[in-house]
This record gives C-alpha cells, sequence and structure tokens, in this order.
C-alpha cells in the first residue's frame, strides 16, 4: 500500500516539471528547422555503386581526382556521418582515416545509443534550455539511429533500483520526464516495479533495503560495427572512403578575391605504402574527435584549444553477471559519477569513468579505474554474487571529446553539446557531440560548409536512410542462413545481427566443416560464433590489419582478450593469404596485435594483478621444465588449463587422482577464480600440491 501510495503521490510532486517540460518540448519541435518533414526524401537517394569499390581503388580515387567538393579528415562516427551526408547531397567526398574507422573514441563506448537521463536531470535541476536541446535532439536521433540499422541496433530496459523510499518519486518524475521529451520517438514507456517483481527479473540485485525499481528505455548497437556500416555506405554513395590515409598537412592557395590564404586539400600519405600525395578540395572538414586541436593547429599555431579530453573506462564481464535482457543504472556513484551494467554480445559490459587525460592514440585503462567499477558493481549485486577480479574479460579506455566551458571546474559538468566552427582560411570543424547525435552533427556540419564555401546541394537527405545491411534484414533473416547454407543457429544469429542482408555473402565464402553439422562455418574460437569467413569478408571490408578483425570488424578483443589472442594465429594465417603478407609481415603483425592486447584491452593490468599477487619459488631450470608440462596439458593452446585438460594427461599416463582432490588443488593456485589455470598460476603448483601429485608431476616426459 505504502509503494502504491509513494507512486501515486509523484503525479503532484513532478506535475509541475512535466506541464513545463512539456511546453519547452513542443516549443523545440516548433523551432527545430531540421524537422523530419524536411528530411523524409531521404528514401528518394539511391546508391551509385552495387560493388563496394577496393581500398586500392579508394586511393586510387583519392589520386586522380583533380579536385573534391569535401574532404572529411577522421572515420569516427562524426567524420564517417559527413561523408555520408555530403555525399548523398551529391557533393563529390572524400573520407580520409589516419588509422582504420572507428579505431578511436567510437569503438570504446559504452555501446547505448540515448539521450542521456543526467543531462535531462541537470537541464531541469539548473534551468538550461540548451542543454534540455541537447536531450531533445538526441532523443529524436536515437529513434533514427534504431531504424536506420535494425540489424545492429535494439531497445533496451535498463533497471533503476530504488533504495530509500524518498528516491522513488524524485526517480520516477525524473524517468517519465525523459519519456515526455521523447514524445512520439518513446521506444516504450517506463514503468514502475514491485522488490519482487524487480528481484524476478534481475536476480542478482542486491536485495537488502531494496525499495522497488523503475524500469526505462534506451538504445543499444555494437558501435564500431556502426561506424563501418555508415562508412561503408557512405562508399557506396559514392564517397572515396580510404582507412589509414594520414593527413600531414594542409594545403592552402591565395583567394584572388579577398587576397586571403585559405584552405584548398590536404597532403595526405598512405600508411601502408608510404606513399605520399596530394588531395585537393573547395572544402576541408575538420572530425577528428580528441585530435580536433591538433589538425586546427595545422591551420594555426596560434589557435586556442577548444576540446578537452576525458577519459573513460569500461569492463566486460561474463554473462552471467546480469539478464539477457536487461541493464542496470547506478545514478549516483561513491564519487558522483554514474555507471551502467549491460548486457551486451552476451556478455555484460560496465562502465564508465570520467577523468581528465591527454591525448593519446592508444589509451590504456588502469587497475585504480578497473577496480573503481568493480567496487560499484559490487554495491548493487547480491551478497551471493562474488564480483571477481579474475573475471574481467577485457577493459578498454576511450577518451571523450568535450567541448571545453571555460566555466567548469571539472570534465562532469561538461555537456556533449556539439560545436560548429570555421577558421578565417575555411576549416570547417566538428567538436564536441556524443555517438547518438551523429547524424545531426554531420548534418549541421556538412549545411556550414555548403555556406561558407557556396557549394552547390541541397538539404540533407540522411533521415530516414538505412545504412548498409539494413535495407532487407528482417528478425527472422538468420533462419534463412541455418537452412540454405548449413550453419550453426548461434553463428546464423550472429551472421544477421552484424551484417544484416550481407551476411549471405558472408555465409557463401564460409569453408565446409567435415562434419555432419554444421555443414559451413569454422570457428575461429570455440566458444565464439565467429568464423573463419569473417576474416576474408572483413578484408574486403577494407580491414588490414589482425587488430582490424579482433577489434572492430568482429568485436572479439571487447569481449574476451584470451580468446582474441587464442584466434589470432588463424586470423593472420587467413589474412596473409588475402594480402600477400611475406612470413616477416605475419609476425609484425601478430606482435603488433599481442601488444594492441596486452596494453589496451586490459591483458597488461590482469597480468599484473597475477604477478603481483602471487610468489614464483622456482629456480629458471625448474621454470622451464614446468613450462613444458603446461604446454603438455595444454594441448589445445588455449592458454589455459581446466580440470578437463589434468584429467585427460594423468589418464593418458594410468595415473587416478580423486576429482575432489584435484579440483582443491587447482582451484589453491587458480588465483582469478576462473575455473581456468594460466602459466603464472600454474607456477605455484609446486609449492601448493600435495607430494603424490607433485610426484606425478615430477615423472611426467617433458
Amino acid at each position: 500500500m505504502a509503494f502504491r501510495k509513494a507512486v501515486k503521490g509523484t503525479a503532484l510532486i513532478g506535475g509541475g516539471a512535466i506541464a513545463t517540460v512539456f511546453g519547452l518540448s513542443q516549443f523545440s519541435q516548433y523551432r527545430n528547422k531540421h524537422g523530419a518533414l524536411v528530411e523524409v526524401q531521404a528514401a528518394e537517394v539511391v546508391p551509385v555503386k552495387n560493388q563496394l569499390p577496393t581500398r586500392e581503388q579508394q586511393i586510387l580515387a583519392l589520386q586522380t581526382n583533380s579536385e573534391f567538393d569535401v574532404i572529411v579528415i577522421g572515420g569516427g562516427a562524426t567524420g564517417c556521418g559527413c561523408a555520408l551526408d555530403a555525399a548523398t547531397r551529391g557533393l563529390k567526398t572524400a573520407l580520409l582515416e589516419r588509422y582504420d574507422f572507428s579505431s578511436g573514441t567510437s569503438s570504446r563506448s559504452t555501446k547505448l545509443i540515448h539521450g542521456g537521463v543526467r543531462y535531462l536531470q541537470k537541464a531541469i535541476m539548473k534551468l538550461d534550455f540548451e542543454q534540455y536541446r541537447m536531450v531533445k535532439e538526441a532523443l529524436e536521433e536515437r529513434a533514427h539511429l534504431l531504424q536506420s540499422a535494425p540489424h545492429l541496433s535494439a531497445p533496451l530496459p535498463i533497471m533503476l533500483p530504488i533504495y530509500k523510499w524518498w528516491q522513488l518519486p524524485y526517480y520516477w518524475v525524473g524517468i517519465k520526464l525523459y519519456d515526455l521529451v521523447a514524445g512520439s520517438q518513446c521506444l516504450k514507456r517506463s514503468y514502475v516495479l514491485t522488490k519482487s517483481r524487480a528481484l524476478e527479473l534481475f536476480p542478482m540485485l542486491r536485495k537488502d533495503k531494496l525499495v522497488g525499481a523503475i524500469v526505462y528505455y534506451d538504445g543499444q548497437h555494437n558501435d564500431a560495427r556502426m561506424n563501418l556500416a555508415i562508412a561503408l555506405t557512405a562508399a557506396r554513395y559514392g564517397a572515396a572512403t580510404a582507412n589509414y590515409a594520414e593527413v600531414r598537412g594542409l594545403l592552402k592557395s591565395t583567394d584572388p578575391a579577398s587576397g586571403k590564404l585559405r584552405v584548398c586539400g590536404v597532403r595526405c600519405r598512405d600508411v601502408l605504402t608510404g606513399k605520399e600525395f596530394d588531395v585537393r578540395a573547395k572544402c576541408v572538414i575538420n572530425a577528428t574527435g580528441p585530435f580536433t586541436d591538433s589538425v586546427r593547429k595545422m591551420d594555426d599555431e596560434e589557435v586556442p584549444n577548444i576540446c578537452q579530453p576525458s577519459a573513460g573506462v569500461h569492463i566486460v564481464m561474463p554473462g552471467y553477471y546480469s539478464p539477457d535482457n536487461m541493464g542496470l543504472l547506478d545514478p549516483a556513484t561513491s564519487d558522483g559519477r554514474v555507471i551502467f551494467f549491460l548486457p551486451w554480445e552476451k556478455m555484460t559490459i560496465a562502465g564508465t569513468t570520467d577523468s581528465p587525460t591527454d591525448v593519446t592514440s592508444h589509451p590504456i585503462p588502469t587497475e585504480e579505474d578497473i577496480n573503481f567499477i568493480l567496487s560499484e558493481v559490487r554495491n548493487y549485486l547480491g551478497a551471493d554474487v562474488e564480483v571477481r577480479r579474475g573475471d574481467v574479460l577485457a577493459a578498454w579506455s576511450g577518451i571523450r571529446p568535450l567541448v571545453t566551458d571555460p566555466n567548469s571546474k571539472d570534465t562532469q559538468s561538461i555537456s556533449r553539446n556539439h560545436v560548429v566552427t570555421i577558421s578565417d582560411s575555411g576549416l570547417v570543424t566538428i567538436a564536441g557531440g556524443k555517438w547518438t547525435t551523429y547524424r545531426a552533427m554531420a548534418r549541421d556540419t556538412i549545411d556550414a560548409a555548403i555556406q561558407e564555401h557556396n557549394l552547390k546541394a541541397g538539404s540533407s537527405k540522411t533521415m530516414g536512410l538505412r545504412l548498409e545491411g539494413g535495407q532487407d534484414w528482417s528478425p527472422t533473416l538468420y533462419i534463412r542462413l541455418v537452412q540454405d547454407y548449413g550453419l550453426e543457429s548461434e553463428v546464423a544469429q550472429h551472421l544477421a545481427s552484424t551484417y544484416g542482408d550481407k551476411a549471405f555473402e558472408v555465409a557463401k565464402i564460409a569453408q565446409v566443416t567435415g562434419k555432419r553439422w554444421p555443414i559451413v562455418g569454422k570457428r575461429l574460437v570455440s566458444e565464439f560464433p565467429y568464423i573463419e569467413a569473417e576474416v576474408v569478408y572483413g578484408v574486403k571490408e577494407y580491414a588490414r590489419t589482425a587488430v582490424d578483425i579482433i577489434s572492430r570488424r568482429t568485436r572479439l578483443a571487447f569481449l574476451n582478450v584470451q580468446a582474441a589472442e587464442e584466434a589470432l594465429p588463424r586470423i593472420v594465417d587467413i589474412m596473409g593469404k588475402e594480402l600477400n603478407w611475406s612470413e616477416q609481415k605475419k609476425k609484425e603483425e601478430l606482435e603488433t596485435a599481442r601488444k594492441f592486447l596486452y596494453y589496451e584491452m586490459g591483458y597488461k593490468v590482469k597480468t599484473d594483478q597475477l604477478t603481483d599477487s602471487s610468489e614464483i619459488s622456482l629456480v629458471p631450470s625448474d621454470i622451464e621444465r614446468y613450462k613444458k608440462r603446461f604446454h603438455m596439458f595444454d594441448k589445445d593452446k588455449k592458454g589455459f588449463i581446466t580440470i578437463l585438460d589434468v584429467q585427460r594427461v594423468l589418464e593418458s599416463i594410468s595415473v587416478q587422482i580423486a576429482e575432489n582432490t584435484l579440483h582443491e588443488i587447482l582451484n589453491e593456485v587458480d588465483l582469478n577464480k576462473n575455473g581456468q589455470v594460466e602459466l603464472n598460476e600454474f607456477l605455484q603448483l609446486p609449492t601448493s600440491m600435495p607430494t603424490a601429485f607433485n610426484r606425478t608431476i615430477q615423472g611426467m616426459q617433458r
């Protein structure tokens, strides 16, 4: 009864605020000159290229075109969005990315497509209309993004657990305002749950003092694949789109009318061949995210910085930490930040932190940030759920390009509103913003470019435009893949949700397994649905390094660094055949990819944590012997051994040890308690195992 009264009483508390926001919502819709009615013409645009050009053809187009209308620097979500917007308006467009598409911030997000609940809270508390408009725009763009690539995105319910009675009306008003601001674009209406119902839907939740919960809806997507879909769609619409094309400097010429120097192109370097060449254009757009200021300083060394970078760390844990289709929001962490705890790709993603950082191409997650996230997760999960450091399967840091507010004391209070600036020499810069609003940011940028450089083009045509793979996708498409090609159901579902209607192209090149079932589709690693054919297809999607495959064409590195390392040799072999790599090149790719996993995806902090918490008391000769025995157990070269591996070897040499005893021995050295004994842990066995087992191991053949 008290629960119902609290909910009913909320209507009185929040009525005035709801009415106010409703009025602002209608006013904003009236003022928005880029409304949906203006942009529904996107469906009329027809791609000019059915066959995706090769990277070599794209580089040739950059070298041979006398002048483009627009050059976009930066292959993240915003840069690719600018290229797509320009190309669909009929502008001759070039897109240049120094590394791979989505290699930076755009692949390292929280994977949410959202308006920003916390930004709406700030807008209301501070009566900040600009912040409100950002949320309103983001919610409109959220709906577009879910519709433009339905295979890569979907609505996700997110639970806000309530542990104090007074918080129920407070958060209920806020979430209802979020629904209201979304208007007709609201995904699904939020609702209140009783304690028992909340625990039924999220059984891992901490039970003591739980009052109830509120569930609201936002979107979720595969961010790197979404970014790539935007780039590939731009290429199909005629944009000369090239990754590993580094801008070394800006070209300038004197404007005969004004006598001033104007940007007229870029000096470009093909990173893969080392060849440099000039690419000329009427307009150059800087969409480089955290590197915005470095490009601006190519234009004017004295220009002040406009971006303040902020690092956000995320971790990935096993799927059993969260329900399959319910996320969790911690609205107020111990230091005032927000933590999301979300199901993603059958795993659980948790984050993010928010702290000032230096700009780097290779951000590294720290043990401090990882432990902070784990600590916050523990606060919301039940006592019977042991949150273990060893269950962190991957971790990464992404750099947000926040727009600097000179009145702000810390990055948490900085809005991610975007700004478009134009320098005296005509360089157009798009800075700030967020993933969800990439299309609106691109629209505003191209509008500014057209006006500044007198380009001949109409209004934006990207509203309602389907991205690569989304045109003929349906929720049941995977069934055809199973029936027509003999793929495993899990693999077929993965291909359909990754490539959309292009999944058939992947299935066509899938290798025969030689088994009764599945007929085709050899997995790269047994526990994930990625298959070898995806590596071949990834090369067609402009993948040129092993890191491109493990992190952005597949998401293996973001899901499990050990599985990614296990798959690397086969990935490099396949890419080597496709790209004619030498043996030396293969070795270099393996080394580079392992370094990427070690530093940027959390392998190092995990290894350091294991090493710091253990003592290895063996002399070098003993270490080598035990390494050989470890590899004898690890017959499948997984990088770890399980109790089944040990039992198999012991049976082969006719040795019997009780399963309980064996389990106790291995559990003692399994420092991260994940059921897998890695080499560092295996080296603890001599000091922890019983004498009988010690003699057995010592007596094994080398």
